[in-house]
């Protein structure tokens, strides 16, 4: 079943509807408020499902289109699927009790640069590769640049 449709809706004229006052206290910046239908496939079952979504951009209609606005629009899931759902997900970041000044900041930092070095060696699944790294660390080590002699 292949699912491809979209719809998009902007309100980019948000100051002759509601004032530029109300704008500007309630959300200084926005330029647009948009609504997005879509067709998505449910990977188990394969099934198409409907979804409508709301948003809000600081990009006016004179510096972003429906084409550009739907590619922002993907290019941040492709940032939450692929970044924010791995370490939340395969590290458990959310669970860490790591709190001490920028302690946080560094593990996130650094959990980000094990991803990147997976992604750099083909791996396209982290919790698979984690596994690999876990059951050979001197392969770890070897992709760092360090090799183990006998």
């Amino acid at each position: 079943m292949r699912c491809s449709y979209r719809s998009y809706t902007a309100i980019a004229e948000w100051d002759r509807h509601y004032g530029s006052r109300l704008r500007q206290a309630l959300w200084p910046g926005l330029a647009q408020v948009f609504q997005l239908e879509r067709q998505v496939i449910v990977k188990k079952p394969g099934e198409c499902r409907e979804e409508v979504v709301a948003g809000a951009t600081s990009l006016g209609p004179d510096r972003v289109n429906a084409v550009r606005l739907l590619a922002l629009v993907r290019g941040y899931w492709q940032i939450e699927n692929q970044s924010h759902w791995v370490r939340d997900v395969t590290f458990d970041e959310d669970r860490s009790q790591v709190r001490c000044g920028n302690i946080s900041q560094m593990m996130a930092a650094l959990r980000n640069t094990v991803m990147s070095l997976m992604r750099w060696t083909g791996d396209t699944n982290i919790a698979a590769a984690c596994r690999r790294f876990a059951a050979q660390p001197w392969a770890v080590l070897a992709l760092i640049g360090i090799v183990l002699e006998n």
